[in-house]
């Protein structure tokens, strides 16, 4: 009798994992496909800036010569490149693994608290809610930032288990990679610290000197990555742009916005990413209030806190709260949506009294809210037309129009001509594989209500006017400039002056609407509206 419970307990967990398998490989397998379908999808500004700076890379340019962000980002673009190819979809594919990669730690991460079933909710709710158009991840710094983090932070579990300095240190290493990667991964440093504190003293008695050995183990790999590019930048002789655009410049950048419009902000992007998965912004409440409740949840409540607080205090920098940022906050919600899930699923066991239907219920849980998601982000989702995945996730912005421009530069120019484009559009550089004639492949700093703003402009003028390049862009796009009340306006009063003595057009690009776009090559067609255009000019000489 005792041998046929066993066995016919032993049928049930098989059939379950079974179950369990297929639901995680169905499930990843479409938001794989997902993606796949739209990886030729133009690149966006930020993406186009990584893959000029990677591009620079291979060719032997250093960071900061003519791009100016923490460079981890950018040596991580050059890796993708030399591997996967110099083109978007090379790019996009690249992402998509890295996507996947972290899909299956976190997958690790919410099993080791919660089980089996927690895992699989938090694995496959990051899946769908990470590709959505309200956050527009694409292949932004943020996805490169969470995988670093969060297999920081299961080594760093691991060392709390196994008391293993290895994994103290590997751990800590991966944090300070996640920090390299974008400034917002700071974030992440100080929860892998608090957790390391925590977990020393909650140790009876509390030992001071191994308190004091792990974390100075902890800053000293945390810090280590950090070092290691300010030594290869000091090498390049470029440290000193570093510590500018850095620390320097992004002490005034994070003050910029004032708090009122940040909040403004914060409710807007918000909401939208909400209603883009309501069941599984509902399971991460129910999962944050069932600590009170539940004990096998607020048995991990400090761990649970701690990386909820510090996953949003990653996304607040400046108080931007731009879209993308907020793929940071994911792995938090997920987390949480996982143990949401548990919390239902141990309420369940209060009326019924077996627990394979409670398990079997708990995955009819987890497939209700995924499909729930898919389906309010069902139009997007299912679009395989590259250029409209560009319009639903930026509207007008010219991303698909960049690569064209791009094409017809390249095949009217040769490989050392320079250009020059006026406005925020680097992809224009990456795509046409032209060397920028100016630093500032990026004209928002010039346009910030900012000390240097000036300055910058003048640098970017002088930069112009020595480089003498082949071709300039115009970018008559609002959105490609940013340009505020207050904003200096010194470039553009040089702008018309200076490339109507020394240019001559040769091309237009106007964008009527998401749907509609005007190409006039070798044409000196004058746009039909005040904004919304590009304008493409060769140098008379």
């Amino acid at each position: 009798m005792s041998s046929d419970i066993k066995k016919s307990s032993s049928s049930k967990n098989t059939l379950f994992n079974a179950c369990l398998i297929t639901v995680f490989v169905l499930l990843l397998a479409v938001t794989v496909i997902i993606r796949i379908r739209t990886l030729a999808a133009p690149l966006e500004r930020d993406e186009g800036e990584y893959a000029y700076a990677g591009q620079l890379i291979l060719e032997g340019v250093p960071p900061f010569q003519q791009t100016y962000k923490v460079p981890g980002i950018y040596y991580a673009y050059a890796v993708i490149l030399f591997c996967f190819g110099q083109t978007q979809s090379g790019i996009h594919a690249a992402v998509l693994l890295i996507n996947t990669a972290t899909v299956f730690l976190l997958f690790v991460l919410s099993k080791r608290l919660f089980g089996s079933i927690a895992g699989l909710a938090s694995a496959v709710f990051f899946a769908i809610t990470s590709i959505s158009s309200s956050i527009k991840a694409t292949a932004n710094a943020e996805n490169f930032v969470v995988l670093f983090a969060i297999a920081g932070i299961i080594l760093l579990m691991n060392f709390a288990d196994s008391k293993k300095y290895l994994s103290l240190a590997a751990g800590s290493i991966l944090l300070g990679i996640a920090f390299i990667m974008k400034q917002h991964g700071a974030a992440f440093i100080l929860f892998g610290f608090l957790f390391l504190l925590w977990d020393q003293i909650r140790q009876k008695p509390l030992n001071w000197k191994k308190l004091v050995s792990v974390i100075s183990v902890y800053f000293f790999f945390v810090l280590l990555p950090f070092l290691i590019v300010c030594l290869i930048l000091w090498y390049c002789g470029v440290l000193e742009k570093f510590w500018f655009w850095t620390f320097k410049y992004t002490s005034h950048y994070v003050k910029i916005v004032p708090l009122e419009a940040g909040f403004k902000s914060l409710k807007s992007v918000l909401m939208k990413i909400i209603l883009s998965g309501p069941f599984i912004w509902l399971s991460a409440l129910l999962g944050f209030l069932s600590i009170i409740w539940n004990s096998r949840i607020r048995k991990h409540s400090v761990f649970l806190v701690g990386f909820l607080i510090c996953s949003f205090l990653s996304v607040c920098p400046g108080l931007y709260f731009r879209p993308h940022y907020f793929v940071l906050f994911l792995p938090a919600l997920v987390i949480f949506a996982g143990a949401g899930v548990i919390a239902v699923r141990d309420l369940l066991g209060l009326c019924i009294k077996s627990d394979t239907k409670t398990a079997f219920v708990s995955i009819l849980i987890i497939l209700a809210a995924w499909l729930q998601s898919f389906y309010c982000q069902r139009n997007y989702l299912l679009e395989s037309d590259p250029v409209m995945v560009s319009r639903y996730n930026f509207g007008s912005c010219p991303f698909p129009e960049s690569l064209q421009i791009a094409n017809f530069i390249k095949n009217r120019s040769n490989k050392d001509d320079k250009i020059a484009v006026l406005g925020s559009e680097p992809e224009i550089y990456f795509y046409s594989h032209r060397r920028s004639a100016t630093t500032y492949i990026y004209t928002y700093p010039l346009m910030e209500a900012q000390p240097y703003a000036a300055d910058m402009q003048r640098e970017m003028i002088g930069q112009i006017e020595a480089a003498k390049p082949r071709f300039i862009v115009i970018v008559k796009c609002d959105n490609s400039w940013l340009v505020l009340q207050d904003s200096e306006e010194l470039i553009f009063n040089w702008m018309g002056q200076y490339v109507t003595s020394h240019y001559r057009q040769i091309g237009l690009v106007e964008i009527l609407s998401p749907y509609q776009t005007l190409y006039h090559w070798d044409s000196v067609s004058k746009p039909s509206k005040d904004d919304g255009y590009l304008i493409i000019c060769e140098r008379i000489d």
